[in-house]
């Protein structure tokens, strides 16, 4: 079963011929978006982030890995015909479910409905982590889990280059958001970065240093675990506009205060290396191994 994950690594770090233009040593960064809890803007940043990175010249592919409640196809005001759960029944290749939108980044509708990837059989386990490898082409691919924890949120948090927990200023968020750094912290033993942490829904950039510098100092007291501060995103009228319009905020008003602490976060992510253990090659060796 390793021989067979060290193969796959192999072809993913040899790019398609059609994509020659992409230099040998640029890899396909992969961002996992999470939170403790729901109702916390996981998605609105997922794909208001995306929107940054296509702006700033990137190829960006957002894949909702909610298997419960998919909503970033919603937030788009979009219905495609076919989801993730099509990609992985291997009803349809990852490919043909993939849909770009008129923003500039395609994505892949997330399987509402569908509970684990775990129960997925040999064949169709093969299949899903090939059709994921077609997703190589992009620069960027932002996946948007769902709330709390599964052995999918875990799955795809170790599977990342930069793993992002979203939190609000409710102590409810916080703590969930702490619950979920910990198991991330004690379950994952691959894991090699720090966790990034991005705070919304701010009335001001005091009180989220205070949020962010609390669980710092928490995370590193009783786990022994680096907690990065991102940055924050204001409480702004314009993001609960746009999603009464189902647009990206960073579009119907994209000088807006959210809009630029997007814009500022994706800055400060675009500063930091992609570590040699990431991406696609430890994607694809978590899932065949099915451990941490």
């Amino acid at each position: 079963m390793e021989d067979q994950a060290e193969k796959l690594r192999e072809m993913m770090r040899k790019k398609p011929s059609e994509k020659l233009s992409k230099s040998d040593d640029k890899k396909t960064r992969i961002i996992t978006v999470t939170s403790g809890k729901g109702g916390v803007g996981k998605t609105n940043v997922s794909v208001n982030l995306a929107l940054a990175y296509a702006r700033a010249g990137r190829k960006v592919v957002v894949m909702d890995a909610d298997l419960g409640l998919a909503n970033v196809n919603v937030m788009l005001n979009m219905i495609p015909k076919f989801n993730l759960y099509h990609v992985i029944r291997k009803q349809k290749t990852m490919k043909e479910v993939m849909v770009e939108t008129e923003y500039g980044i395609s994505i892949v509708a997330g399987a509402s409905g569908f509970s684990k990837i775990a129960n997925l059989d040999e064949e169709e386990r093969q299949y899903f982590i090939e059709e994921l490898k077609t997703l190589s082409f992009a620069d960027i691919v932002i996946i948007d889990t769902s709330a709390g924890v599964s052995s999918n949120v875990l799955d795809f948090v170790a599977a990342a280059d930069d793993s992002v927990i979203i939190t609000t200023p409710e102590p409810t968020a916080i703590t969930d958001a702490y619950g979920i750094i910990k198991i991330i912290a004690t379950e994952i033993n691959s894991l090699n970065m720090g966790l990034k942490l991005v705070v919304n829904r701010v009335k001001n950039a005091a009180d989220a240093a205070k949020i962010a510098d609390r669980m710092i100092n928490i995370t590193s007291q009783f786990l022994n675990f680096k907690l990065e501060y991102l940055g924050f995103i204001y409480d702004d009228i314009s993001v609960s506009n746009a999603v009464l319009k189902q647009r990206p905020f960073m579009v119907v008003d994209p000088k807006c205060k959210a809009s630029q602490c997007v814009q500022h976060i994706m800055g400060r992510m675009d500063k930091t290396e992609i570590q040699d253990a990431g991406g696609f090659g430890k994607m694809l060796k978590r899932m065949f191994k099915g451990d941490s």
